[in-house]
This record gives structure tokens, C-alpha cells and sequence, in this order.
């Protein structure tokens, strides 16, 4: 959840009465976000000592989808609504003097489409800033980047003074050594190439250049004089940035996101437009986009709902009438209307801060945060149901039960690793059809998503080696394969894997511990050329993540029913007369191979077995239906 900062002495003024922190710790639970820190006592000790001191904050931990409540703005319109000190405002578009066609002009140009297509804009007038809703300001576009944005990924957000500017503006897309401007803070003119050298080194600038770096063309905004207002997603001109002194604003916001682009244009607008003369009120600007249509930018219509009372009330365990249940919206931001032709209905209008607000079931939440939850009514749900765990978390605690009373110790480790560590440090190699990769780690160790369990074990005992002898571990978890036959194009599977480290090998220790895993699943072992209809048995195998000759790949042999035969067209008679076996790779087992372990920094020998647990989910799940 994002932390927003907010001046403790500033938002008492806002809200038009002081708290204690226990009255706004209950005020900020009753509306759903929570007081993380008061630094009120951290302020005072440090004056007592003569230290320098800011002003004492309320650090406030909101929802990840409201992102109206990420600046002290937002913080504070909303709970004053809340309160019934005030009425949600109602946002609206303000043309210039002559109308529309005095509109500022924004020509997307069709070259964008390769590399940032979509494009919003706005524009805040006769705005007047003091220095703390001026950081406000800057801290609310740096929150909405690190959350919805995605790190400018999806969407970037660039404000200018428009008054240092000539319109009509144009979003273009140009070669790299085509650009050239002076960014933020700096006088000196640079190319597009030279800038992504010199912003390298710059810690905050340095994790956005990966964004267009690569791309043909850079996406680029100029005014009528060709003078530039920013390159996103990556800088600002310095010729156009703002300071206390703008009072004419202009946001421009590009995305490869249009649902997001809405968003954060009105969101940005909004929040701020009551620092303008008129209060709540936005000038649109005029896009012509590359197909030659035009439209008006941003969007600030009110969505319309249909809530139903009786919805409310079943869920909630409420008798609201209908009138009750649009009182306790309105506290809310919204703004409803109770249907004249239906007692049930409320016709609510979301306005543009709110996009959280998606279905009947959000404005039901809405009006029970502002009944309060701990008013709701307590009462015992008119059914009952029984829970079970599901097939394959009741296998994996039938292995993780009897592994662990033999002796063994389970395991957590992190689910994502290197690229090294799951393909080299194993001496495979990577086909780049099996694991799942990331596609901008934040670390070079967390690259991909394991495809096995061993890289977990060992990086463990690497991490444990100076415990005595042996070392014998375990995890039951899930890994990740590349499935492009799946709509999420991966799939998971359970698997189960254990490793002895010891002055001695130990093939017989993990061997022996795989064999007591399927004694309690009830898996026999067979022979290879044996009849028997189910089972499991052991070939040698090659693999380099083994010594050679010391490993083997561990068959299953499925019930008739659950083989993938050509020959399940024919009758069951025939089928068992002739004893055909689809016989599935179960998993592996062997004496590590040294270079393995001198990778991870292993010094004594170590052995590893490994095996799939989905295999088993389904026949399992039929054994334990009958028996219940």
C-alpha cells in the first residue's frame, strides 16, 4: 500500500479542527486507509536536542487503487466529505473567452505509434502555488510514476508553464540524432544519444532509459517555435519547467496504456484545479490525432451506475431504505440520485477520482466504510460449508509430514532466481522454450522463475555450511514452465525435492527417503519390463547435473485410465490383454556432478532427488472422494 506524507498542522487546517493521533487513527480505520506514523514526538526530541527539524507529518497508508487519496489534496477533500463538513465538488471544463475554437492545439503525429501512441493533456490556469502544495505537486506526479504508472512504463507525466510556451504544440516521434534540447536543470543543449549517456549515472533517471532506449524514434513534444517541452518518458525541457511562480499550467501525458492515460490526466488535473481562480475547473486543449480526427482532452464526464438498496442490505446485513443508502454514498464522494420510478434503484455518478469504482459490488463497500464496519450488524451466514484442502496441498503435506519426521528439515527459498542458477549452475542449457522469464529484473538474481527445486537446496546449504554435518533438506513447492497452450501461456507444478550433504555421497539417503515418500502415497515400485498395471521404477540416466553413472530418471507408470494411448479407442479387455504402458517421466535422482557444487560454493558432496507431485493429484483426489 502507498505511504502519502502529509503536513500534520497543514491538514488540521484543511479539515477545519485538530485531532489527537488516537481520534485520527479512528478516523483514518473508519474511511479504510491507516495512520502508519505520527513524527509529532520525533520532531520535539530532536528540538529539545537543537537538531534541525521539519514540521511534524502524518504518514498515511492508503489503498493501492485510490489514487485520489495519494497527496494531502486528495487526503483532505476526502475525509472532510466524510466528516459533512463539506460536499464532494464537482469537476467541469472551462473553455477559453471565445470557445472551442480558442482551444490549444496538440497534433499527434503517426510516427508516435512506434513507440508511445497515446497522448493526453490539460490545462490548469491562473493557479497559484505556496512552496508546500508546490512539492505536493512534484510528489503526487512521483507517486502516481512509482504506481499506476508502473514506472513510466505504461504512462509518464510532464508539467510545464505554459506561459513560457507558443502553441499549437505537436507530438512527434524523431531519431534520436534529431533531438536536441536542454533537459531539466541543465543550460547546456544535448542530442537525444548524448542524453541517454549522461543521465547513466543519475540514480533517479538512470531506471527509466531502458524504456525507449532501444526504439528507432524517440517520442518528442514541441510548441510552435520548435522549442521542446520534454522527451518523455525520461525528461523535461528546461525551458518550459515550473516553479512558485507559474500560474498557467500545461500537463501533457503519453501512454501505451489508454485505460491508464485516463487515469492519471484527470487525476493529476483534478487534484490540483483547487488552486485555480475558479476552483474545480480545467481547460481542455483540442487533439488532432494521426488519423486527422480531432478531440477534446481530458475527459472529466461522470460515469453512471445503477445501485440497488437491497444489494446494499444483503450484504451488509443492513435494513437501509433507499434514502439512507444514498445519504451514506454522498459521504463517499459520489453522487447519488434515487430513482423516481423504482424505490430500490440509486442512479450513482462516479466522478473522475474515483476509478476505482467498477461494479454494483464497489458502491456496496462504499456505503458500509461509511455506516462503519464495526457497526455493521454481527449474525451467522444463513449456510454452511465445510473446507478441505485441495488435492495436491494434501499430497505435498503427506511428503512434507513423512520427510519431516525422518529426520529431514523443510525449507523455504524464494520462488524467482538467476538465470545462471537455474540453467548454467546445473550444466543445462537454456533452450529459451521452458522457464518463465522477467522481463526487467530489478537484480540479476531474480531473473526467471524456477523450473526446479535444486538451486533453492543448494543455495541453502551454501548459506548453512557452517552447521555440522550431514545437511539434509527439503521443499514441496511449486515451479514454473513456459505453456503457450494456456491462455497465461505458463503452467505451475508441484514438486517435491530433497538434498544430503555429507562427508559421503549418499545416493542410498535419497533414494531411500523418494522411496518412503511413495510407500505413503501408496505407489509400488516395479521393474521396467514388469506387467503390473501401476507403478514406479529407475533407469540410469545422463544428465550433467549428475556424476556420470551415478543417476537415474524415475518412471510412473499410470492406471490404464490415465495413459495417453492411441489405444484408449479400444475395449478395456483389449487393452489389459496386451499390457500397453505410457510410461511419464516422474523426476531424478543421483550424486551431484562437482562442478555443480563448486558453483555454489559446496565443498562436500551432496545428492539430490526431485519429482513431480501433480502427476498423482487427480487419482488421489478419486481415492480420497470414496473414502470420505
Amino acid at each position: 500500500m502507498p505511504t502519502v506524507a502529509v503536513d500534520k498542522a497543514e491538514l488540521w487546517e484543511r479539515l477545519g479542527q485538530e485531532f489527537t493521533s488516537e481520534e485520527f487513527d479512528t478516523l483514518c480505520f473508519e474511511y479504510g486507509v491507516e495512520l502508519d506514523e505520527d513524527t509529532t514526538a520525533e520532531v520535539e526530541e530532536a528540538i529539545k536536542k537543537g537538531l534541525p527539524a521539519e514540521r511534524p507529518q502524518l504518514k498515511i497508508e492508503t489503498p493501492a487503487n485510490r489514487y485520489d487519496l495519494l497527496c494531502i489534496e486528495g487526503i483532505a477533500r476526502a475525509l472532510k466529505v466524510f466528516l459533512g463538513k463539506t460536499t464532494a465538488p464537482r469537476y467541469r471544463l472551462v473553455y477559453p473567452q471565445k470557445g472551442e475554437s480558442d482551444l490549444l492545439t496538440v497534433t499527434i503525429h503517426p510516427e508516435t505509434k512506434q513507440v508511445r501512441p497515446l497522448f493526453a493533456c490539460a490545462i490548469l490556469r491562473n493557479v497559484k502555488f505556496t512552496p508546500r502544495s508546490y512539492a505536493s505537486f512534484i510528489d503526487l506526479q512521483d507517486k502516481l510514476h512509482q504506481n499506476i504508472c508502473r514506472r513510466r512504463q505504461l504512462v509518464a507525466i510532464g508539467t510545464h508553464d505554459l506561459d513560457t510556451l507558443t502553441g499549437p504544440f505537436r507530438y512527434e516521434a524523431r531519431s534520436p540524432k534529431d533531438i536536441k534540447f536542454a533537459p531539466l536543470n541543465k543550460d547546456q543543449e544535448y542530442t537525444a544519444e548524448e542524453l541517454m549517456t549522461l543521465y547513466e549515472s543519475d540514480k533517479q533517471l538512470s531506471r527509466y532509459l531502458h524504456i525507449i532506449r532501444d526504439a528507432p524514434v524517440y517520442p518528442i513534444i514541441y510548441d510552435a517555435k520548435d522549442r521542446v517541452l520534454s522527451m518523455p518518458p525520461i525528461i523535461n525541457s528546461n525551458h518550459s519547467k515550473i516553479t512558485l511562480n507559474t500560474t498557467n499550467i500545461f500537463i501533457d501525458v503519453t501512454a501505451t496504456d489508454q485505460t491508464k492515460l485516463d487515469i492519471v490526466v484527470n487525476m493529476v488535473a483534478t487534484m490540483f484545479s483547487e488552486y485555480c481562480s475558479e476552483p474545480f475547473t480545467i481547460e481542455p486543449v483540442k487533439m488532432v490525432l494521426p488519423d486527422g480526427t480531432t478531440k477534446t482532452s481530458p475527459d472529466l464526464a461522470e460515469r453512471k451506475m445503477l445501485a440497488h438498496a437491497s444489494y446494499v442490505n444483503s450484504c451488509t446485513g443492513l435494513s437501509l431504505k433507499t434514502d439512507q443508502v444514498a445519504n451514506l454514498l454522498s459521504k463517499m464522494s459520489l453522487f447519488p440520485t434515487v430513482s423516481r420510478t423504482n424505490v430500490d434503484e440509486i442512479e450513482v455518478s462516479i466522478p473522475p477520482t474515483r476509478p476505482d469504482i467498477l461494479h454494483e459490488c464497489d458502491i456496496m463497500e462504499d456505503a458500509a466504510v461509511a455506516y462503519g464496519f464495526n457497526n455493521l450488524p454481527h449474525s451467522f451466514p444463513p449456510t454452511t460449508t465445510v473446507g478441505q484442502p485441495s488435492a495436491i496441498n494434501k499430497l505435498s503435506d503427506i511428503v512434507r509430514l513423512e520427510w519431516a519426521l525422518a529426520g529431514w528439515v523443510e525449507v523455504l527459498p524464494l520462488t524467482l532466481c538467476s538465470h545462471e542458477e537455474n540453467f548454467a549452475f546445473l550444466n543445462h542449457e537454456d533452450d529459451n522454450n521452458t522457464a518463465v522469464k522477467i522481463a526487467n529484473p530489478k537484480t540479476l538474481e531474480f531473473q526467471v522463475v524456477r523450473t526446479t527445486l535444486i538451486p533453492g537446496l543448494l543455495k541453502t546449504i551454501r548459506e548453512n555450511r557452517s552447521h555440522s554435518l550431514p545437511l539434509k533438506i527439503f521443499e514441496t513447492g511449486d515451479v514454473v514452465f513456459k505453456d503457450l497452450k494456456r491462455e497465461r501461456q505458463s503452467r505451475n507444478e508441484r514438486h517435491a525435492a530433497a538434498v544430503w550433504c555429507n562427508k559421503t555421497a549418499g545416493f542410498e539417503i535419497v533414494h531411500g527417503v523418494f522411496d518412503r515418500a511413495m510407500k505413503m502415497l501408496e505407489i509400488p515400485r516395479i521393474s521396467s519390463d514388469s506387467k503390473a498395471e501401476t507403478g514406479y521404477y529407475m533407469k540410469e540416466t545422463s544428465d550433467n547435473m549428475f556424476f556420470p553413472g551415478r543417476a537415474a530418471t524415475i518412471y510412473y507408470r499410470a492406471p490404464f485410465h490415465k495413459r495417453k494411448s492411441t489405444l484408449e479407442k479400444l475395449k478395456q479387455d483389449t487393452k489389459a490383454a496386451l499390457h500397453i504402458h505410457d510410461d511419464m517421466v516422474l523426476g531424478t535422482l543421483g550424486i551431484l556432478h562437482p562442478s555443480v557444487l563448486e558453483k555454489f560454493d559446496i565443498q562436500y558432496p551432496c545428492s539430490a532427488v526431485e519429482f513431480n507431485l501433480d502427476v498423482f493429484k487427480k487419482e488421489m483426489q478419486k481415492i480420497w472422494t470414496n473414502d470420505e
